[in-house]
Order: structure tokens, then sequence, then C-alpha cells
């Protein structure tokens, strides 16, 4: 009885903030097709106005739910701009929840009704939303051969031409990256060798031509290309292997904590438009989003830079060589401890073995003199670290 209540109060994290969501879309799809009629015979730039407010209004009564009902915390690194601006928005791909982490950031600069997707072309039988995300000037693109440019261009140049705020998202990898796909990432690191360009480990090969054919046909109306890198907190390693991020009712049952989102603004003159650089640029991009995919060791780096501060105080106080050989020893060792375990959560050896040894020789130091500069600190980090280490092989 009470596992069954436990189990039904657990659901209903999920099925209030979606009944509400899905139950207020026909609503919101009815008001928009009476303004979208009562406009017919406006100017486009009033129907692209108020259709935006609409939007906007929706969208965040989503957000609300996927932000402050879920209490995640969103950290920001990166200057986002105070202004609105016409921009494409391109960011690596994990999970349904990358559409909502592009309307966080688009609210910060009250954008949010300018919000438009670049979708799998499958997309569009979505009940409601399909429609709807084609009408306000979402893109639905096919892959590889069967991409129609054409048709993209026209779509586009057609909202430019109705002065049509753009806040474009683009997921250039074209799918999600699912750590559990072997098969995808090995076909995706393939074409990388191929193509004569960087292997990628935390997400897949971007594809260029959706990308190339929005900044091209629309380079005139836009200021920027925002290069965003998304990392959910809780669902990024467990046990050495990389877990899927997590889904939209996994989100929504406040199951991440955090999201670190990387935001770098690009201008849109330092975009190479040659098809060949441009392509060199996008995957750049993503070699840097790879590199930030990691689970930076902050604790361990932090000790490792107070290893090093403790033997260069030791110098300078008593003019002792052999501390400052000490720290430097074993606070090198401790910093590639930690970039280790930033790949490889359970690849704790070398953090351990220096943690180890440190906490023995300065502890016996500290029974023999009895100070806690630097001896006794350094014992208790050293055993913290330790603790620490071995904990998270077991969690």
């Amino acid at each position: 009885m009470l596992l069954s209540l436990v189990v039904h109060t657990y659901s209903l994290r999920y099925w209030f903030p979606a009944t509400v969501m899905l139950g207020t879309a026909p609503v919101y799809v009815l008001s928009w097709a009476a303004w979208r009629f009562l406009s017919s015979a406006l100017p486009a730039r009033l129907y692209h106005q108020f259709d935006d407010r609409l939007y906007h209004i929706y969208q965040s009564m989503v957000l609300f739910f996927f932000e402050n009902y879920t209490g995640v915390e969103i950290i920001i690194y990166g200057d986002i701009p105070k202004s609105k601006e016409n921009v494409i928005y391109l960011s690596n791909h994990q999970c349904t929840a990358d559409w909502i982490i592009a309307d966080m950031l688009a609210i910060r600069q009250s954008a949010l009704g300018h919000v438009r997707y670049v979708l799998k072309d499958g997309l569009k039988w979505l009940p409601l939303y399909g429609f709807y995300f084609s009408q306000h000037g979402g893109v639905y693109v096919k892959r590889s051969a069967k991409f129609n440019e054409k048709a993209m261009r026209k779509k586009l140049i057609r909202q430019t031409q109705a002065g049509a705020p753009m806040y474009l998202v683009i997921f250039p990898e074209g799918t999600r990256y699912n750590p559990d796909l072997k098969n995808v990432i090995a076909d995706s690191q393939a074409f990388s060798a191929k193509e004569g360009l960087g292997i990628l480990k935390h997400t897949l090969t971007p594809r260029m031509k959706a990308s190339h054919v929005a900044i091209e046909t629309m380079r005139d109306h836009l200021h920027a290309v925002y290069d965003v890198t998304v990392a959910y907190e809780s669902k990024q390693f467990a046990k050495g292997q990389r877990k899927p991020a997590p889904s939209m009712p996994e989100f929504l049952c406040k199951e991440c904590p955090r999201v670190h989102i990387h935001f770098e603004r690009v201008d849109i003159k330092e975009i190479p438009s040659e098809p060949l650089f441009f392509r060199r640029w996008l995957h750049e991009r993503f070699e840097i989003k790879d590199q930030s995919a990691m689970a930076v060791d902050w604790f361990g780096f932090s000790y490792a830079a107070a290893v090093l501060f403790g033997g260069f105080m030791g110098y300078k106080r008593k003019a002792s060589v052999m501390s400052l050989m000490a720290g430097v020893v074993f606070g090198g060792l401790s910093a590639y401890g930690a970039f280790r375990i930033s790949n490889n959560p359970t690849d704790i050896q070398v953090s351990l073995l220096s943690a180890g040894v440190l906490a023995l020789v300065m502890g016996l130091r500290y029974k023999k003199t009895g100070k806690m500069m630097p001896a006794g600190i350094m014992t208790g980090l050293s055993l913290l670290m330790v603790f620490r280490l071995l904990l998270q092989t077991l969690v």
C-alpha cells in the first residue's frame, strides 16, 4: 500500500505539469487560428508580432514547470547580450529537454516569442505542435540526400522579408547523442576520420547543410551565432560510463538538479561563407563542445592547488626546498589525477596514491610536531580526499 502511494506520488510530479501543458495546447492553437484568420488582410509584420506574443505567453507557462516547478539550477558560463538580436542558436543535442534549454536562454533576452526551430521532418506529424511550429516559422528538413535546400531557403527568405525577428534553433548533429547507441557513435567517428576531421567522444559529428543554408540565406538579417554547449549534471556519468541525458518526464520529475550551459556569442562577420571552410569552422566548434562535455573534477583540482600552495608557503617562510619540491611533485600528481577523473570518474588510482602518501607523510609530521600549519591541515585535506575517492567508487 505504502509502495503504491509512493509510486503514485512520484508519477504525479510528471503528470500534473504534462496535463496542464498538453491540456492548454488546443486552446492555444485555436487562439492562434483565430488570429491567423483575422490578420489575413493585415501586413505580415503585424501577424508575426502578435503571433510571437502569443507564443511567448504559452512558452512562459511551459518554462515555469521546467525551471521553477522542477527547481533546477541553471548555471550559465559566458555573457548573454542584454538586447535582442537576430541569431542562429547552435547547440549539442542529447535529449528532448534541449528544446527547453533554448527557451531558457531566449527568455533572458526577452526573445522567447522569437524562437523558431529547424526540426526533423517526421516531427511535423506531432498533433497540434507539428502544424503550429511550421506556421510559427519553423523549418522541417530531411537528412542527407533528401535534404531540400531550396524549400528551406524559400521558407527563411519569406520570414526575413516579413521582418520576423529570428532566434533560429539548430542542432547540427541531426540526432541525439546517446552513449548507449554505440553503433551511431562509431559511424559518426568513422565519418570524421574519413573526412580528416577530429574524432569527437562526447558529441556526434555535426552536419553542416542546414546550418550553412540558414546562415547564408539570412546573413544580412543576422547579428550573430550563439554557440551553446549543454551538460546535465545528474545524468552525465555513472561508474565511468556516460548515461543518457534526462528525458522530459525525468526532468519534470526533478531528477536533474543542475544544468550547465556554456554560452559564446560569435559575430556573424566571423563565420566563413565558403562551404569547406564553414565545415571546418563548425567542426572546430564541436571539438570545443567535446572538451566542455567532460565532468571536471573541480574538487581534485582544488586539492592539487592547495598542495602546491602549501609547498610554496613552506619555501617562502623557512626557505625549505624540500617543501617546495614536495608541493610541486604531489600537486602535479594530484592535478594529473584530477584530469584523469574528469575523463573517467572511476580512474582514481593516481589521485588516491598521491593523497594517500601525502596523508601518511603529513600525518607522521603532525604527530611529531603537533603543528596545524601546514602538517595538520594537509593531513586533514588528504584524508578527506582519500575518503571522497573511495566513496566515489562505491556510489
